[in-house]
């Protein structure tokens, strides 16, 4: 039993199972710290983040429906940000957290930019990892071409040479940083093969999408006057340098921070990275 964090289940509005680690004290006076992983990663991404930031802060780490130990959803078309921001209300209320710092990577960026919209008053303040208003179309496409590649894989070390192949410079330095990243995107079948640990049909929902392309700017500017933490990789294909800078003059309010010769997306362990994120916590806890 893993003893740095609880496990918890609750029932979507629908119906499904979501999954989600609770790490620190539940009854912390400090804001809950919520962790939004991007579109197809799960609870993991987040561990050491968490882990390390428990000392003070209770952390939320859920598995969005269809990724990690949430159900799959039976209907596809219902992986949708929508769908998301109704889960994650519905586990914030769940858990009674009414004061929360969201750190949001890549899609959990823009779903932390919804919530300012959609549950402000609970918003106090936002780690935004490599994401902005507006994103690279190429880079969506190259996440989409490989999100729906269930190939089963016969090690971890296959694992890894594929996910060296398809990943974009992300901010991993070691094997074992890499090895972490696969335990976190793969799972064991019962033949032992693995598998990859979100539902393929995510890359479906998305390929057939025929709606006009949404102005983000809006849900990007209900940010408001909150203390912001902007992060971007030096050689992102999704968050351009241009729109990092105009994102910086949008907010009075934000702090930006790129992390040279890293892509999309950095892990926030990188130099100067966890500090970044302390002295926006310390905001509420000084």
């Amino acid at each position: 039993m893993n003893t740095d964090f609880t496990e918890g289940v609750i029932a979507s509005q629908d119906g499904l199972r979501l999954y989600f680690r609770d790490y620190g004290d539940r009854l912390s006076d400090a804001p809950t710290v919520l962790c939004l992983p991007g579109l197809t990663r799960n609870s993991k991404d987040f561990h050491k983040v968490a882990s390390r930031l428990a000392a003070t802060h209770r952390v939320i780490c859920p598995d969005y429906r269809g990724r990690g130990r949430s159900e799959y959803d039976p209907n596809y078309q219902n992986y949708q940000p929508l769908t998301y921001i109704n889960d994650l209300s519905h586990l914030l209320t769940s858990l009674n957290a009414h004061r929360i710092v969201a750190i949001g990577t890549s899609m959990g960026g823009i779903l932390t930019m919804a919530l300012a919209t959609v549950i402000p008053s609970i918003l106090l303040g936002a780690v935004i990892n490599d994401v902005g208003p507006d994103v690279d179309p190429e880079g969506i496409q190259r996440i989409i071409g490989y999100i729906g590649d269930d190939t089963p894989r016969a090690d971890w070390q296959e694992a890894v040479t594929h996910l060296k192949k398809v990943m974009k410079d992300p901010g991993l330095q070691t094997d074992d940083d890499w090895l972490d990243l696969a335990r976190s995107s793969y799972k064991a079948r019962a033949d032992g093969k693995l598998i990859i640990d979100w539902d393929p049909a995510i890359a479906r929902a998305l390929s057939e999408q025929n709606q006009p392309a949404i102005d983000l700017w809006p849900l990007f500017k209900s940010l408001g006057t909150r203390p912001v933490l902007g992060i971007r990789g030096g050689v992102s294909d999704i968050l351009h340098a241009e729109t990092f800078e105009k994102m910086a003059t949008t907010l009075p309010d934000f702090t930006a921070i790129t992390v040279p010769n890293v892509g999309h997306t950095p892990s926030l362990e990188e130099t100067g990275i966890p500090e970044a994120i302390d002295a926006l916590l310390d905001r509420w806890t000084n």
